[in-house]
């Protein structure tokens, strides 16, 4: 599953991150990480189009159950618990997505380190996929 802020590294042309066309059939999003995506591009033709192309990619946890944010809940309250810092609720809400469908979180965000230190989340940071 890739990230969102994997997503505004490719969006923005960056050379850090790569992702070959064709393998974007293998890659997958769910619904908060197109939220994150849509709504951090400024509305006109560049997020018609933005939007347009993500909702073509693969995807999970679609619809997002309540589950999966109790689970989300769960994530941040135990890494709480063990002294961890997670930033971002929404980072919970997609690694329990992304741990219920044995997806690896593609990403360049330190949540996903941490989440993976107590979880079965299973990560990659490397910039070509």
């Amino acid at each position: 599953m890739v990230d969102t802020s994997v997503w505004i590294e490719l969006l923005g042309l960056s050379k850090r991150f790569q992702i070959d066309q064709a393998q974007l059939e293998s890659v997958f999003v769910c619904p908060p990480i197109i939220q994150e995506v849509v709504q951090g591009v400024r509305p006109g033709a560049t997020q018609d189009a933005i939007r347009e192309h993500i909702l073509a990619i693969n995807r999970v946890g679609d619809p997002v159950r309540l589950d999966h944010f109790l689970a989300g809940a769960d994530i941040y309250s135990t890494g709480r618990r063990k002294g961890l810092t997670i930033c971002s609720s929404i980072d919970c809400l997609i690694a329990a997505i992304a741990v219920e469908n044995k997806l690896t979180v593609w990403h360049c965000d330190r949540d996903f380190e941490e989440i993976a230190k107590f979880t079965a989340l299973t990560t990659t940071t490397k910039t070509r996929l």
